[in-house]
């Protein structure tokens, strides 16, 4: 009953003020304090006042909060220590098998992942003509023109 009192009384206030300041002609911050103001009076209409207060003089309540915030403790410290051992263990795993140098296919007779074999012979290198070919239009021009 109390906290009714005290939630209707502080609305009741946020919307005196809300009344002087748009008084002021500042309608836009007495628009938003009389939003503020109604906060209050809302929650004790809708029932969350009631609750609370049960719940504050409850000791089941404060121990179902000591208890959730037990796990948020081994929550945190868990993701802590996995962050300084650098990720879960699904990534600390595919870490360790990508490095693995002799990786093999499950269908393979060889390592698919290996050190790269030069081919023994290279390929004949193209003759000069055909880049010749390609300037042969840019002397053209340049001759064109005096160059």
């Amino acid at each position: 009953m109390i906290a009714e009192t005290v939630c209707s009384a502080v609305s009741v206030a946020g919307l005196g003020i809300a009344a002087v300041t748009a008084y002021r002609k500042r309608f836009l911050s007495a628009a938003r304090i009389a939003a503020y103001s109604l906060v209050p009076v809302g929650l004790v209409m809708t029932g969350v006042v009631g609750w609370v207060a049960e719940t504050a003089f409850s000791p089941t309540a404060w121990a179902g909060f000591v208890v959730l915030g037990g796990a948020w403790l081994l929550f945190m410290g868990t993701r802590a220590v996995e962050r300084r051992r650098g990720g879960t263990r699904k990534e600390r795993r595919a870490a360790r098998d990508s490095a693995q140098p002799d990786a093999v296919a499950p269908a393979a007779s060889a390592p698919s992942l290996g050190p790269a074999k030069r081919p023994a012979t290279r390929p004949a290198a193209t003759p000069r003509a055909q880049s010749g070919d390609d300037f042969s239009d840019i002397e053209a021009i340049l001759k064109k023109h005096g160059i």
